[in-house]
């Protein structure tokens, strides 16, 4: 696997290096020169595999010769130990359940896969690395178990003070170990600016083996492809022969991005919705063609709230690069909190199902889009996260007790450990050097 730099000022890399190098040194983004279409017999077949057995079968085809067979199913069933279930809750509506993994979050399955993944190169060049992470909420928490107790891998996240739920907290700042939580006097932007400066510090990349977890490594994005074609899979056994659309809960867009890469392989995908709440740089720029970062507004579906998303480039590069293009494939929807508690509320009351509030704005932006079409369509749309993890919002709003899972309700008895920093870039550096 041969990837270049969105930039196009840095050498292409391999596979390897790209993980670990996380960044180019041109501060653009990694993507794989080729991105191979499946053969029709996958496709034929694919509601007999299991999500395990899919993966495998993209892994080969994305990887190439760069992993043996053998070893990259051992990387794969490390990794992806849970199961990804669509659910319907209402005629050709179906929620993609993407919370069952260690951290309830769909962030596991990156993070697992990356940590997997970076074990098995690190095995063999008997390096150590050091971790860093921005995150708006689920990131930290999926990293923060994937990499922990890892051996030859120090993590550090970095997270914004006063805006993750408690349980997201906990997540971050209780396991100890070989994971450090940096409590940032600030926001998601500022987090990710802190490790993008990282990155591009000499004195630091000098003296560190620096890698990054975020969704800018390309060793995210590919295990995120995995559950599109798992749930294309589980459409196909339930009997569903209409086209399928996937609504995503969108901030930085890795998530997005990487159905896009399962699009490009063959995957039968009609179209995308991109939904955000009120941090809506994307679904602007599909209504105007006008790309224009903000600061970003607190939300109550806080790992949303990104102004400046890395993977933008990506996702518009996936969808055709031109905007005329873009738009054949992706449409953009928008919601405030108001609209997104109403949805909970509504759901609920009718329903019994319980969704974040990530969940609802991408079930609104869903019903938005199908509703415009004059034909019937399977419509996915994603569940990021676990209700629990957003429980004062999720209870207030539905005017309700929720069952919390014991793994997330025994966090909160658990003691927060998290070092104060501010948003300085050479507050951050010194940090790191000391």
């Amino acid at each position: 696997m041969l990837l270049y730099s969105t930039k196009h000022e840095s050498p292409d890399v391999s596979l390897e290096e790209a993980v670990f190098r996380g960044l180019p040194p041109d501060n653009g983004l990694y993507m794989p020169h080729e991105i191979p279409t499946l053969p029709a017999s996958f496709f034929e077949n694919i509601d007999k595999l299991t999500i395990n057995e899919i993966a495998l079968e993209v892994c080969k085809a994305l990887l190439g010769d760069d992993i043996p067979a053998d070893d990259l199913k051992g990387i794969v069933d490390r990794a992806i130990t849970f199961e990804s279930p669509i659910v319907e809750i209402e005629k050709d509506t179906y929620v993609l359940e993407l919370f069952h993994g260690p951290s309830m979050a769909f962030k596991d399955f990156g993070a697992r896969f990356m940590a997997s993944l970076m074990s098995y190169f690190l095995q063999k060049s008997h390096k150590d690395i050091h971790i860093l992470v921005a995150t708006s909420g689920d990131t930290g928490g999926a990293v923060a178990q994937g990499f922990y107790k890892t051996a030859g891998i120090k993590v550090t996240i970095l997270y914004p003070t006063g805006k993750v739920s408690d349980i997201q907290e906990k997540q971050l700042t209780t396991l100890g170990e070989n994971v450090t939580a940096l409590e940032v006097d600030g926001t998601f932007d500022d987090c990710q600016a802190l490790v993008k400066g990282a990155f591009l510090d000499k004195e630091l990349s000098t003296t560190f083996n620096l890698a990054s977890a975020n969704s800018i490594n390309i060793s995210r994005l590919i295990p995120q492809a995995f559950y599109y074609f798992s749930a294309y899979a589980q459409l196909k056994k339930m009997g569903n022969t209409k086209p399928v659309v996937f609504c995503v809960p969108s901030g930085n867009f890795g998530n997005l991005s990487a159905g896009l890469i399962a699009q490009r392989m063959g995957l039968p995908i009609q179209q995308f919705v991109a939904a955000t709440n009120v941090n809506n740089i994307v679904p602007n720029y599909l209504s105007t063609g006008i790309y224009e970062p903000k600061p970003s507004q607190e939300t109550i579906s806080n790992a949303m709230d990104v102004g400046n998303p890395s993977n933008f480039i990506r996702m518009r590069i996936l969808a055709g690069d031109a905007y005329e293009e873009v738009v054949k494939h992706i449409s953009g929807d928008f919601r405030d909190d108001a609209e997104t508690r109403a949805a909970m509320k509504e759901v609920f009351d009718r329903t019994g199902y319980v969704m974040c509030p990530h969940t609802a704005v991408a079930y609104l932006g869903l019903k938005a889009y199908t509703k415009s079409l004059q034909e019937e369509v399977a419509g996915v749309f994603l569940s990021t996260a676990h209700y629990a993890k957003f429980l004062d919002v999720v209870e207030e709003t539905l005017g309700t007790k929720v069952e919390v899972p014991a793994r997330l309700s025994d966090l909160l008895s658990k003691e927060k450990v998290a070092i104060p920093m501010s948003k300085n870039f050479e507050d951050f550096k010194a940090y790191l050097l000391a």
